[in-house]
């Protein structure tokens, strides 16, 4: 399969090359962030109540996938507040007297933003708690039994953390943040959005129909569409006048095997996979794995949340299944699609309460059948 380093559509991928160009693509305050709207509403009240009080802000925790703007945020609450922003994250914390030397070097408010925080060990979170709720940090001077804690007064300041595994956050460290959001995926209207605005700072002509066209195959993800405009507006300077045309756009997609939902050739060969070996599943996830030469959590965390949205897979008890939706887009596009092995349920769905009042009605005795 493609090596993983090379996916355009992969939204936790983030290069050198593609942090600089994104960097001067992100907005710079609530007025100009677009999408997520009830989480703008609801930080504009906090950051607005904190500055009128002259405080520091409540801590904030934004988990969601990846590329969906939790960094932006961060940077923009700290802009909105007036102060200094510090990036960290979790791996890069190894031990406790990392966390202090960050926490002591702060100024009066400033914002400390920790990404993927679910990865900090538990030695970094225990230093953390009272950093987080008393503005304190607890050291330990000395070893033995003449050993004593010290403890000592750091300057009033906001912790945003960001996650992709909201669930791997132990429940002290949640309980720390006194505001948590969720951040979705962006609707087309807003990817359209986004697309025009980038192009704008790019410098690049778009038409509204190009940009929707790489709207819709951006997978709901802002950093997806910026990149796909990238390597769209390379195709225009190579291929054409500089500017993109929806036939120019449709073109510069199509030479990089992105189909018009956003699926590239890695997320169709899983598909082909495991309709054309398995009979469309069920299959364990393990033995998809095991056949592309990938990962089990690259299959998990990668490929199958998007085609899981779509409705082009299912997860089931018994393993992945390939739904008439993902094996109808494989035929569109070219491939051999063998009828699947798994039966097809006699039994009403258990929700189908009008199937399940006609067969009570049906049997002799008014109880459904076993």
């Amino acid at each position: 399969m493609t090596d993983d380093a090379s996916r355009i559509l992969a939204a936790d991928l983030l290069d050198e090359a593609d942090q600089a160009v994104e960097g001067t693509l992100r907005p710079h305050s609530l007025a100009e962030y677009i999408g997520q709207r009830e989480v703008k509403a609801n930080l504009s009240v906090l950051l607005a109540a904190a500055r009128g009080r002259g405080e520091a802000a409540d801590h904030v925790l934004l988990y969601g996938p990846p590329g969906l703007g939790k960094t932006t945020l961060a940077t923009i609450i700290a802009r909105e507040l007036g102060v200094n922003v510090r990036y960290t994250s979790g791996p890069a914390i190894e031990r406790a007297g990392d966390l202090a030397a960050i926490l002591t070097a702060l100024d009066d408010h400033d914002v400390l933003f920790i990404d993927e925080i679910h990865r900090l060990n538990r030695a970094v979170e225990e230093i953390l708690y009272p950093a987080m709720e008393d503005y304190a940090l607890d050291v330990m001077i000395g070893k033995g039994p003449s050993a004593r804690s010290l403890r000592l007064t750091l300057k009033p300041f906001t912790v945003v953390g960001a996650t992709t595994r909201a669930g791997r956050i132990s429940g002290p460290l949640r309980d720390r943040f006194g505001a948590t959001y969720r951040l979705d995926f962006y609707e087309e209207d807003d990817l359209t959005a986004i697309v025009l605005r980038s192009a704008g700072i790019l410098g690049v002509e778009v038409t509204r129909d190009a940009a929707v066209a790489i709207a819709r195959r951006g997978r709901g993800t802002p950093r997806v569409v910026n990149r796909l405009l990238k390597r769209t507006r390379d195709h225009a300077q190579v291929h054409g006048d500089g500017r993109i045309d929806l036939a120019l756009a449709e073109e510069a997609l199509s030479a990089l095997e992105i189909d018009e939902v956003g699926l590239d050739i890695t997320d169709r060969k899983l598909m082909a996979a495991i309709a054309q070996k398995f009979g469309s599943g069920p299959v364990g996830v393990a033995a998809v794995a095991a056949l592309l030469a990938e990962e089990v959590e690259t299959i998990e965390d990668v490929y199958e949340p998007y085609l899981l949205r779509l409705g082009f897979m299912d997860r089931t008890p018994q393993g992945r299944i390939l739904t008439d939706g993902g094996r109808a887009h494989l035929r569109k596009h070219g491939y051999d699609v063998p009828p699947p092995r798994r039966p097809e349920q006699d039994m009403p769905a258990l929700w189908d309460s009008a199937a399940l009042e006609a067969e009570v009605a049906a049997a002799p005795d008014g109880e459904p059948s076993a």
